[in-house]
């Protein structure tokens, strides 16, 4: 594990975990949205990628000032190499149960994604960060849609999987 941050460090830390845990999502978006094998869920997918690329920006731009750069540490490494593993046998392997776990594991990252958008935008309050506070509340709307969204697309596909 690593040390423990306080301040300054602790803001570092938290843009670069949403920066890497979003490199992450735009990276499984752009497999998934061609290669997912529920055409819905491939559209849902699709549909979040471009406001996923947007957010990256805006994380990168925003955390640069605080001397952020996507640098992976404990959790976002657990979660990226997940991804890339459930990612990498879906693609490969093909089989419905393997989709259905590498959409489970982008949901996931989601959810981690609406944990830092509440602190970034606790932060942003803290400090009187008009610009973190803006970017921060429409992050954690999106995230939050999509999350919902993908969370009945991958219900749908286990009811779809179990009846065989």
């Amino acid at each position: 594990m690593g040390e423990a941050k306080t301040g300054d460090e602790f803001i570092t830390h938290e843009f670069d975990e949403a920066i890497a845990i979003q490199r992450s999502i735009v990276g499984a978006e752009t497999t998934l949205s061609t290669k997912h094998p529920v055409a819905s869920a491939k559209r849902a997918i699709k549909g979040s990628l471009a406001d996923d690329k947007t957010f990256l920006q805006q994380l990168e731009t925003l955390g640069k000032s605080h001397g952020a750069t996507g640098k992976i540490e404990d959790v976002a490494g657990g979660l990226t190499e997940l991804m890339s593993e459930t990612l990498a046998t879906a693609t490969t392997e093909g089989a419905d149960s393997d989709f259905y776990e590498a959409h489970a594991v982008l949901l996931n990252l989601k959810r981690k994604q609406m944990d830092s958008a509440g602190g970034m935008l606790a932060i942003a309050r803290d400090q009187k960060d008009s610009e973190l506070r803006k970017a921060s509340l429409a992050f954690r709307r999106a995230q939050t849609a999509t999350a919902k969204t993908l969370t009945d697309e991958l219900a749908a596909y286990a009811v779809q999987i179990a009846a065989g």
